[in-house]
C-alpha cells in the first residue's frame, strides 16, 4: 500500500466518522424540545386580586411559588359577555369566543327551536360508572377545536389528554373533542364518572379510587378554619348572615361547619367545601400516576378545573371567612400538587398555567352598607313586566322566552303565529328595558358595533353573540348590580370584578417575570400552542404572549 492509498483510506475513514457525528448532531437538533407534561389549572370564580389579598398567608410552595418562579400576566381580561363557567373554560382552551365556538352560556336557548340546551348535554351517550344520568355529557356542542385537540393532532394522537373537574363542563370542554378521557363527580355515588363518548367502562384505577370513598371521608372531618378565626382578614361573624347563605340544616353561616352532620348521605355537599378541591387534586394525582402521564416520548396534557371555589363563592361571597379559608386551603393543596409533579415528572420537565373562567362580584348588600352603589336585578319580575307590556301592545302572550344570560330571547313561535314584526318588538324591548333603574344599556346584538355604548362594551357584546345560541338583545346592568339573590354573589357581567382574571405560567419554557400590558383570555391557548410548537386551535382569535416564553 503506497502513501496515496493510505492517505485516501485515512481520509475516507475520517469522513465516515465525521458524517456519523454530523447525523447524530442533526438528529439531536431535530428533536424538538417540548415539556413532558402540560397541566392547565382553572380555578373556578377566582378573582385576580385573590393572588394578593391573601398573599401574606400563602405558603412558599403554592400561589407564591407560581408568582416567584413563574410569569404572571397582571392585566388579563375576559373578551366577551356573559362571563360564566362554560364559556370561560371553552375560551381558555380554544382561544375563541362564543360568537365562534358556540358555547354561549352554561345553559342557552337554541334559537332555531326555542328549547333550552345545556352546554355539555348529550342524550346520545350514557353514563359510565353510575346508574344516574349525570354522565349524559360530551363536548359535541363546542364547535371548534381546543389546544388539547391540536396537541393530539400534532402527535398523531400519541399524546394523552385527560380532563378532571367536579363540574362536568369543567372537565369535558377543556379536554376537547379527541381526549382520551374526561372525568367528573357524581353526587349520587360520591365517585368519579365519565360517558360512553370516551369509554365503555371505567379504568380499574378509577374504580379503585372511587372505592376509597374520599368524599364521605372528607365530609366526616367537618370544616373548621385552618387558622384561628380571629386572624382572618374577612372575619366578621356578627354580620355574615346578612351577606352569606347558610348550609341547608345549619342555623347560620358560621364556623365550624358540621359537615359530618349536614351531609346526611348527600356526598354532593363536598362541592361546597374546600375538600372538593382536595378531592379533585387527589384524582389528578391518581390519573398522572396510573396513566403514566409525562413519562412518554411526547407531551401529555392534564386539564384540571377546581370547582369548589365557585360553589363556596356563590354561597358566601368574596368578603367571607369561608372564601378566605378556601383559598388558604387551596394554596396548601397546590403546594402538595406541585411537589408531586416535581417527584412524578421532574422539576423543569412540566409546564403549568393557572387562570380562572371568570371572577365574581361583591355582595350588593355588603357594598350598600359601605356606601357603594349596588343592587340586585330582579330578572323574573322584569321579564314578567316586559311580557305584559308587549302583550298589551301586540295582543300576544309570551313574546319573550327568557332574560337568561342577561339577554332577551324572543319566542319566534309566537311571533310567527301572530305575524308580528321582530324589528318593532326589539325596539320596544330596548325602550322598555332602558327605562328600568338597574339597567345601563340594552343593545340590539346585530347593531352592537354602532350602538351608543363604550367601545369596550361593543366588542364584548359582538364576541359573546352566537347566532345559534344567544338572544337578540344584550342587557348591560349598572356597575355593582347583578341578577341573583340577596345573600352570596354571582357573576356574568363585563365589569372588572367579573372579567379580570389571574394568569400565571410556571415551569418548562417559561420566563420569570410580570407583565402589566393588557392581555386576554383568548391569548392563553395561542401561548401554550406556541410553547408546544403546534398549530393554534381552529377558532382561535388570540395572540401568543411572547413575553412569557423563553
Amino acid at each position: 500500500m503506497n502513501f496515496k492509498q493510505l492517505l485516501f483510506i485515512t481520509f475516507a475513514a475520517a469522513s465516515v466518522s465525521a458524517s456519523a457525528q454530523t447525523k447524530k448532531s442533526i438528529a439531536a437538533t431535530n428533536t424538538l424540545p417540548r415539556p413532558k407534561l402540560v397541566v392547565g389549572i382553572v380555578v373556578d370564580q377566582m378573582r385576580w386580586d385573590y393572588l394578593y389579598r391573601y398573599y401574606d398567608r400563602y405558603q412558599t410552595g403554592g400561589f407564591r411559588r407560581m408568582l416567584n418562579e413563574g410569569f404572571t400576566c397582571e392585566n388579563t381580561n375576559v373578551d366577551y359577555i356573559p362571563t360564566v363557567t362554560a364559556a370561560g373554560h371553552t375560551c381558555v382552551y380554544t382561544g375563541s369566543v362564543p360568537a365562534i365556538h358556540g358555547i354561549a352560556g352554561n345553559d342557552f336557548i337554541d334559537q332555531a327551536t326555542g328549547k333550552w340546551m345545556y352546554c355539555a348535554g348529550d342524550t346520545t351517550v350514557n353514563t359510565v360508572g353510575s346508574a344516574s344520568k349525570a354522565g349524559q355529557m360530551s363536548p359535541r356542542n363546542m364547535m371548534v377545536s381546543t389546544v388539547t385537540d391540536e396537541l393530539r393532532l400534532a402527535t398523531n394522537f400519541r399524546s394523552k389528554v385527560i380532563g378532571i373537574a367536579i363540574k362536568d363542563r369543567g372537565g369535558i370542554l377543556p379536554a376537547g373533542h379527541s381526549a382520551n378521557a374526561a372525568y367528573w363527580f357524581d353526587d349520587s355515588t360520591g365517585g368519579w364518572i365519565s360517558s360512553t363518548y370516551y369509554m365503555t367502562d371505567l379504568p380499574q384505577w378509577v374504580k379503585d379510587f372511587n372505592a376509597k370513598n374520599l368524599a364521605e371521608k372528607y365530609l366526616k372531618q367537618d370544616w373548621n378554619t385552618l387558622y384561628p378565626l380571629n386572624t382572618y382578614l374577612q372575619s366578621a361573624p356578627d354580620n355574615s348572615p346578612k351577606y352569606e347563605g347558610k348550609f341547608k340544616g345549619a342555623d347560620a353561616p358560621v364556623f365550624p361547619v358540621k359537615t359530618s352532620q349536614l351531609y346526611n348521605g348527600n356526598k354532593g355537599l363536598v362541592r361546597s367545601t374546600p375538600y372538593g378541591n382536595t378531592l379533585t387534586l387527589d384524582m389528578a394525582k391518581a390519573a398522572l400516576t396510573n396513566e403514566q402521564m409525562g413519562k412518554g416520548t411526547v407531551t401529555d396534557f392534564l386539564a384540571v378545573s377546581l370547582s369548589s371555589t365557585d360553589y363556596v363563592g356563590h354561597q358566601f361571597g368574596p368578603n367571607s371567612v369561608e372564601v378566605e379559608d378556601t383559598y388558604l386551603r387551596l394554596d396548601n393543596d397546590l403546594a402538595a400538587f406541585f411537589n408531586f409533579l416535581d417527584t412524578q415528572v421532574g422539576k423543569g420537565n412540566y409546564t403549568v398555567f393557572l387562570t380562572a373562567d371568570h371572577a365574581v362580584a361583591h355582595n350588593p348588600n355588603f357594598l350598600i352598607d359601605h356606601k357603594i352603589p349596588a343592587g340586585v336585578f330582579n330578572e323574573g319580575a322584569t321579564e314578567k313586566a316586559l311580557n305584559s307590556y308587549l302583550q298589551e301592545k301586540y295582543k300576544a302572550e309570551g313574546i319573550v322566552l327568557s332574560l337568561g344570560n342577561y339577554q332577551v330571547n324572543l319566542n319566534y313561535k309566537v311571533i310567527g303565529q301572530n305575524k308580528l314584526n321582530e324589528e318593532a318588538i326589539k325596539l320596544d324591548c330596548i325602550a322598555f328595558l332602558e327605562k328600568q333603574p338597574d339597567i345601563a344599556f340594552a343593545v340590539d346584538m346585530l347593531k352592537a358595533k354602532t350602538a351608543t355604548v363604550p367601545e369596550e362594551l361593543r366588542e364584548r357584546i359582538v364576541n359573546g353573540y352566537s347566532r345559534e345560541h344567544s338572544g337578540v338583545i344584550q342587557i348591560i346592568l349598572k356597575p355593582g348590580y347583578f341578577s341573583g339573590g340577596q345573600t352570596g354573589t354571582t357573576h356574568g357581567t363585563w365589569n372588572p370584578y367579573d372579567a379580570h382574571i389571574p394568569l400565571v405560567f410556571m415551569g418548562w419554557g417559561v420566563k420569570h417575570g410580570a407583565l402589566t400590558r393588557e392581555t386576554h383570555m383568548t391569548d392563553i391557548a395561542p401561548t401554550i400552542s406556541s410553547l408546544l410548537h403546534i398549530q393554534q386551535p381552529n377558532g382561535s382569535i388570540g395572540k401568543p404572549i411572547g413575553e412569557v416564553l423563553k
